[in-house]
This record gives structure tokens, sequence and C-alpha cells, in this order.
């Protein structure tokens, strides 16, 4: 029997309503009653956690590991070491990879090398379509039951909307929520920032705000239609939270994430075209920033997530026009959220912010995490919301470097990552 308690933290387990100073025991892997400690054999390890924040294991619903196919940018390997220092215990890997993970082959190897050499909990989501192509489904009930846990053509956008009706059908006969990545083509075109000011000042191709507003529309429609969940990614401009909010408010099953990018970066930020700040959605317009965190303050905005998407060095040094679109975002995800909304905008409390990465992923995702309860998975994050600390780059745990974020001074992280029981990752 292994057993660790983690002692004089402030546990805070939105799923349970606790925000208490009070001891927290793990044993064999599991949360336990700390009644239990006077039963045990041995003396348990323990951990002083004074001044912390101990709460269920951060979920990060929306990442890009590369593997298969790219493993030049990332691996499973090195992204779930950089998911423990960002304070993850749990990962939604996205689909486009190559080959692209549309069949329960692809989704086998990705969970068989996650079991080999992840220090977190991998899990897989299956594409809608076929290699991502937006014609043709994917067989959804085969993916399924080979273990995703949602289906999503990210980093594509499905754009027949009879094609995506009858994914979200199918994906409601197995339970799966769809998570949407919200690009219209004909209206986005070429585009690779916001369409506004800077786009006209810099002569870049612009991607207007309606370009992802038309689908937001879209899934709203369709989750109405269908009675049946749709998740809409990396929100950004103003006239989505709208959209989102009123639909809430009807009682459709919509919902919308945030990353950090898009509420710490304005478009301005690309006047000096570095790549680093090249992503897709495009950082918007200041009008945008403020509606997204209002979204957030009213729940509109439920979930907080990094899209971390990297790429090698050599493929972000190309004009601003070639390079290919992301950045990375597992290590500094919480710092940059902590800063912004708790200590800067003073939007939402710290209790929100760990709720948006626990209890809200875990409820759409419906998965066995995001939760204290006595019996639960021993996936624990210490956070010191306190601590000021400089992002440097270079000592990042991902493969890849291709982050806006080097030098800033952030307040807030977390200091230990505890998965199953056992520390993974320790400042």
């Amino acid at each position: 029997m292994t057993a660790t308690v983690i002692r004089n933290g402030r546990v805070i387990d939105p799923a349970n309503k606790q925000d208490e100073i009070v001891d927290l025991l793990i044993i064999d892997g599991k949360i336990a009653d700390v009644s239990q400690l006077s039963t045990l054999n041995s003396q348990p390890e323990e951990i002083d956690a004074r001044d912390l924040i101990v709460c269920p294991g951060l979920i990060d619903m929306h990442v890009h590991l590369r593997e298969p196919g790219f493993s030049h940018k990332e691996t499973i390997e090195s992204g779930a070491r950089a998911a423990a220092a960002g304070g993850f215990t749990t990962v939604l890997c996205m689909p486009n990879t190559s080959p692209a993970a549309d069949n329960p082959s692809t989704i086998a190897w990705i969970k068989d090398r996650a079991a080999a050499v992840a220090c977190v909990n991998v899990l897989p989501s299956g594409a809608i379509s076929k290699n991502l192509g937006g014609e043709e489904l994917s067989p959804i009930g085969s993916l399924a039951q080979a273990g995703v846990v949602a289906i999503s053509d990210d980093g594509y956008c499905v754009q027949n909307h009879e094609v995506m009706r009858r994914a979200v059908e199918y994906a409601r006969m197995v339970g799966l929520p769809v998570l949407d990545h919200c690009q219209d083509y004909n209206l986005v075109g070429n585009g690779v920032v916001h369409e506004g000011y800077w786009s006209i000042l810099l002569g870049l191709p612009g991607w207007p705000a309606a370009g992802e507003e038309a689908m937001v529309m879209r899934n709203i429609l369709l989750a109405e239609l269908c009675d049946h969940h749709i998740h809409c990614q990396h929100i950004t401009t103003a006239g989505s939270v709208r959209l989102i909010r009123e639909a809430r408010a009807r009682g459709i099953k919509i919902s919308g994430e945030v990353c950090p990018h898009h509420i710490t970066l304005t478009d301005e930020a690309i006047q000096h075209f570095d790549t680093n700040y090249k992503m897709n959605p495009p950082l918007r317009s200041q009008t945008d920033v403020d509606a997204l965190l209002e979204g957030i303050a009213d729940g509109t905005l439920s979930i907080l997530c990094s899209d971390h998407a990297p790429h090698a060095e050599f493929e972000k040094e190309v004009e601003f026009d070639a390079a290919p679109f992301g950045i990375i975002g597992l290590e500094t995800e919480l710092g940059l959220f902590l800063d912004q909304l708790v200590h800067k905008h003073n939007k939402i409390d710290i209790a929100r912010v760990i709720a948006m990465y626990t209890v809200e992923p875990a409820r759409l995702l419906k998965i066995d995490a995001g939760t204290l309860s006595v019996g639960a998975r021993g996936d624990v994050t210490l956070v010191n919301p306190g601590l000021e600390w400089t992002v440097s780059v270079d000592r990042f745990e991902s493969a890849s470097r291709n982050s806006p974020f080097g030098g800033w001074k952030l307040k807030g992280r977390a200091v230990r990552t505890i998965v199953g029981g056992k520390t993974v990752w320790t400042l």
C-alpha cells in the first residue's frame, strides 16, 4: 500500500463545492477519506501545501500532440511532460495527425503509445470526417468503441451542413460530444490575420470575425435541431460570445472555450510580422478581447484550454503568409489565465478558474476526472497563486519553442503535478 497525505493546503474542488483548508489523502492512486490515516500500517509520504491551492488534476481538452506523423514538432512523450509542467494531469489530443485519427487502428496506436510513454492521462479524439476532408463521415460508432471521448475535425471545419448534421446525429447515438473549429472557408478565404486596421495597414489577407460567427450560428442551429451538444473551440469574437450567450439562455446544448492568447493579445501584436503571433483563429481587436472577458465572467464561455500547437523552428522562420498557424501553450496557459483573469482584470476568482479546468471539461467529455471525491483517481495539482515567475521558453519541456510569451512576467503557476498518486512533475 502506498499513501500520500497533502497537508495544510486550501482544497478547492468545484465538483463538490469544496473550498477549505484541509488535508487530502491518496491511497494506492485513489483519493481516500482522511480518517483512514489512522489505519495505515506505514508512514505515508507527506507534502506540505501551506499557502498552496490543492485542486483536482487540471484538464486541457484542446491539445495537439502531433503523433503519429509529425514527431519533429512534438511527441506524445514530450507533450505529456509539457502538460505535467503546466499542472495538467489529463489532455485531449486532436485528430489532425498523419494518418488522421479517423479509424480505430490509429486510435489504438495513440492509446498504446500514450500508455507506454506519457506521464499524464492522454485521451484521444476522433475525426468527424475521413482524412479531415469534410465530405465523408468517419466510422463514428467504431471510433466510440475504440475509446475516443469526442469527435472533432480541429484544424479544419466541415463546410457541408448536411454532413455536419449527420455527424451530430451519429454522435448523439453513441454519446460523444462534437467539438468544432468554427471557420467558414468562403468568408475567410486565404486570410491569415484578423480583418481590420492592422491587416489593412500591413497588407496581410484578412480573416473576418464573420468567418467564425457564421459557423457558430450553424452549430447552434444544429445543436437545437439534433438536440445534442456541440462545443465551439477557441472562440475569439464578440459576435460569437453574443450568439452563444443567447443560445444557452434558450437552453440549447452549446458551449465555448477560450485560449489564453486570445485574451492577452490583440491583432496589434502582428505589426512586427513575428510568426509566433500567427494562429487560427487569429488575434482579434480589443473590442473582441473585452467581450471574451465578459463571456468568461458571466459563464457564457465555460472552458479554458491551450490549443497547444507545436511547430518546429524552421517551419515558423518563413514569411508571415507562409508560416503555419499555431503556438504552444501547455506550460504558460495557467499562469496567463491566473494573471489576466484573477489578478489583472479581476473577472473571476481562482475557484472559477479551477472549475473551468476541471469539472466543466470532465462533465462535457463524460470522463472520470476533475474531482477530489473519495474513490476518484488520485490526480491532483498544487498551485501557488501568488508565485511571480518569468516565462523561459528555452526551459520548456515541449519539443517546440513557438511561443510569443518568452520573457513575460506572470503571477501564479502550478508547482506540483500528481497523476494516480505519483508526483510526475515538481517545480
